[in-house]
């Protein structure tokens, strides 16, 4: 099952397999990981499961945010840079095995 390092803003990391088919936000949440709130579920309405992928798995994730995420991730409380994503909004392949993500300090105010 490929895995997935979240490195909470302090810089603790803490490795989760999530299963392929399975979201980004999904995977925090099952786990108990810190950083993440999701609490839309997943449904792209609340930008409490930002996170920023590291630069190395920039590419490999699937590209920048589509316009819908993007428009989202303006309501973000954490600021957004190039490598802001929607957690909920990145599948888990094999592809994705050791994929890196990290996470603000706050989700909402």
């Amino acid at each position: 099952m490929p895995k997935v390092t979240y490195v909470e803003h302090n810089g603790d990391r803490r490795v989760v397999e999530v299963p392929v088919g399975e979201n980004v936000m999904h995977g925090a949440l099952y786990n108990g990981v810190e950083g993440i709130s999701g609490e839309c579920g997943g449904g792209m309405s609340c930008a409490t499961c930002h996170c920023y992928i590291d630069e190395a798995w920039t590419a490999r994730v699937g590209g920048p945010a589509s316009q819908l995420e993007r428009e989202m991730l303006e309501s973000a409380y954490a600021k957004v840079k190039p490598s802001s994503r929607l957690s909920c909004q990145i599948e888990m392949t094999e592809a994705l095995d050791g994929l890196v993500v990290h996470l603000p300090e706050r989700q909402s105010a």
